[in-house]
């Protein structure tokens, strides 16, 4: 055989290999709203710049392929010009069902990334393990699970679900950092319809059980819900622009921008009432770079918002209590949602900028019942932890236990700037003035009158920064108007910051 012939074989194998399941499952795949493996690779890298490995791994007989490319496509590419490795599951190959070589070639992808230090991005669209596989199959998955979890830490791992995901294939996700789910065309669950209803005798849908929605707003497993997959893929860009390679990098630096909007705007947001809410997200905007902030799990535990921004170019995390929503009080899931944010950014070296308003932890049997103290628990651990440049900024309420656990000085943030709207106390004025003053308010002639007085006494005279700041727990109270300029001066000087904490193994995080 000449090598023109060779040549020939070669494109003929590869063209097939390309092709995955045929152009019928092809039509099959656009007809249910989604598209092929590498359609997805080609919109979500730079134009030009993916390139497959193991590209023939798989059936030994190449002129006869029984499952194309063995039903996954990976490789690397170039996103915004950074190397990043993907691997995306072909539904028209076999349902994209994992088998042994299946997950080799995933495996193969996650060790290349984190030898190299550059994110990996897995596309899920997958019918579950190949069953005729039986054990193989399964001990494929626990291959992934583990050096998911060996990742962890080490390189960004971003799992999107853009088909089916189910049984045992979702842990895969739930073990890397963020998950994106595709309104309508993705479903994520343990057990599916058909299961529930046999056992429990419930019924219920796809969507309902396991779709974006429901992991974004009810479970909390899902980090965004995009609208289609072409949004899809411009947010993995998106959010791949904040984060950096690996966590001995920082993250790309942008050119400044100016928040949007007046910064006199600042002065009106915060209502003179405290017992009126705002939005934080309002003060957010006017601070970070352009206005620009990529909010993360917005529909879950609403009364906390974390997110990523820029601030004079540089990436960082933000976390703020939502006064629009529970008055901003921290409960069970919140406290899960800013926990887990906060250890992510410490792992990849992104400063982390507080904004507070908290007029405490959630009351009631069944946060208590929920284990509040235990969740709690990991907001006071993933703060004390982190080693990453920590600014604070107390906007108004900072009550209690909740005022420590939303990153104090008590738990080393490096600086703790207050506006003058701020009040610092073990509780609000109204529930101190009802313990302290108990007896005097009973025996007054007009107890609400009394109350009414000492409650705006005790606001007078101790729900305000400056004693903090006198006790040496603040270090400045400031304009509103200047909270950008000194959070971006901070973050200069602590941009050599060194923080290593005791020799040992690892802590152990109250789970």
């Amino acid at each position: 055989m000449s090598i023109q012939e060779k040549l020939d074989r070669l494109n003929r194998i590869r063209d097939q290999i390309r092709a995955g399941g045929g152009p019928k499952r092809i039509e099959k795949q656009h007809e249910a709203g989604k598209n092929t493996a590498r359609d997805r690779i080609n919109m979500l890298f730079d134009p030009g710049t993916f390139a497959e490995l193991v590209t023939f791994a798989g059936d030994e007989d190449m002129d006869n392929l029984k499952n194309p490319g063995e039903g996954v496509v990976v490789g690397y590419g170039k996103i915004d010009g950074r190397t990043v490795f993907v691997y995306a599951q072909d539904f028209t190959v076999s349902g994209g069902s994992l088998g042994r070589i299946h997950a080799a070639k995933i495996c193969r992808v996650l060790d290349q990334a984190v030898k190299v230090g550059a994110p990996v991005i897995g596309l899920n669209d997958s019918g579950g393990a190949r069953i005729q596989e039986g054990v193989d199959a399964l001990n494929g998955y626990g291959e992934i699970f583990f050096r998911n979890t060996r990742a962890s830490g080490v390189i960004p791992q971003i799992s999107v679900i853009m088909g089916p995901c189910a049984g045992g294939a979702v842990y895969s996700p739930a073990l890397t950092d963020f998950i994106i789910m595709v309104k309508n065309t993705s479903q994520m669950f343990i057990t599916g319809p058909q299961v529930i209803k046999a056992v429990t005798g419930e019924e219920v849908s796809m969507e309902v059980l396991g779709g974006a929605m429901t992991h974004n707003q009810t479970s909390g497993v899902a980090h965004f819900a995009a609208e289609d997959e072409k949004d899809c893929m411009a947010l993995i860009r998106r959010l791949i622009g904040f984060l950096p390679q690996n966590y001995r990098e920082t993250a790309p630096v942008t050119a400044a921008r100016d928040p949007q909007g007046d910064p006199d705007d600042l002065l009106r947001i915060i209502p003179d009432s405290p017992h009126l809410s705002y939005n934080v997200k309002r003060i957010i905007s006017l601070v970070v770079d352009g206005g620009d902030f990529l909010e993360v799990q917005p529909y879950y535990a609403m009364n906390a918002v974390v997110g990523f921004a820029r601030l004079n170019g540089q990436a960082v995390g933000i976390v703020a209590n939502q006064p629009d929503y529970l008055a901003g009080c921290l409960d069970i899931n919140a406290s899960d949602k800013i926990a887990r944010f906060v250890r992510f950014c410490d792992c990849f070296n992104l400063p982390l900028v507080t904004f507070m308003d908290v007029p405490g932890f959630l009351p009631g049997t069944g946060q208590e019942y929920g284990g509040i103290i235990r969740h709690g628990a990991k907001m006071l651990y993933a703060y004390s932890e982190s080693t990453v440049p920590k600014v604070t900024i107390i906007l108004r309420k900072a009550y209690g236990g909740a005022y420590l656990a939303m990153c104090s000085s008590s738990l080393r943030a490096d600086n703790v700037f207050a506006w003058p709207t701020a009040e610092i106390a073990v509780m609000g004025p109204e529930g101190a003035v009802n313990i302290i003053y108990r007896n005097e308010i009973a025996q007054s002639e007009n107890p609400e009158e009394t109350r009414a007085k000492l409650t705006a006494d005790y606001r007078e005279r101790f729900a305000n920064p400056y004693i903090a700041c006198a006790r040496g727990y603040l270090d400045d109270v400031i304009d509103p108007r200047d909270t950008r300029n000194r959070i971006i001066e901070t973050l200069a000087m602590l941009a050599g910051k060194k923080d290593a904490g005791p020799a040992k193994k690892h802590g152990n995080i109250p789970l």
